[in-house]
């Protein structure tokens, strides 16, 4: 453990200024803490598993924290709205918040049933190439997470022609190539999920 916690520090830099000096001088970053014993770690969100894929996209969403809520109002780690909740018959937004393992069933649930309703889309997409992206099951479950699998669909059997962005401007194919190349084959498609 003690490794793990000189490997993470390792990676802080502060940087040190000089408020002394008079002349303009060059500052360089200097290390808190020198690593000397160097160890390869696999954090799982570093890999390209469906725990990578639901850890990255977690972090664009809310950068990992399941009691936000953004100004839109849309909730916790991986940013639901009421609409989507409701739909696995969570009612109670404040419970919800305070509950990251009912955060992290919803998730999956949602991915399942994306999954079933892009379920040909995914079978006839998945390796093609729609304006320069490379179209992958993970990108289409991410775009599906953040637009809704009928914007998915309807980008992907357009070509890529009837796009979608969200209030905030992202789009689509923004998720397409950013969250694309995971293996998500974990997830099976589920019409009507349980959590």
């Amino acid at each position: 453990m003690r490794h793990l916690v000189f490997t993470f520090l390792g990676f802080v830099i502060l940087t040190s200024f000089n408020t002394n000096s008079t002349k303009k001088e060059k500052i360089t970053p200097k290390p808190l803490i020198e690593v000397t014993n160097k160890r390869n770690f696999n954090f799982p969100f570093l890999q390209k598993n469906f725990i990578g894929f639901r850890e990255a996209l977690a972090f664009k969403e809310s950068q990992g924290r399941y009691t936000v809520v953004n100004k839109l109002g849309y909730l916790g780690k991986y940013q639901f709205g009421k609409s989507t909740l409701k739909r696995f018959r969570i009612y109670n937004t404040q419970k919800f918040l305070q509950n990251p393992e009912l955060q992290e069933k919803a998730f999956i649930a949602l991915c399942k049933v994306n999954k079933w309703i892009l379920r040909k889309d995914i079978r006839r997409s998945v390796g093609k190439r729609i304006n320069g992206i490379k179209i992958t099951e993970s990108g289409i479950l991410a775009a599906a997470h953040l637009s809704g699998a009928g914007n998915v669909k309807k980008f992907l059997r357009s070509n890529g022609t009837i796009k979608f962005n969200d209030a905030f401007g992202t789009s689509i194919e923004q998720y397409l190539k950013k969250f694309g190349g995971y293996n998500v084959s974990n997830i099976s498609p589920n019409k009507s999920p349980n959590i």
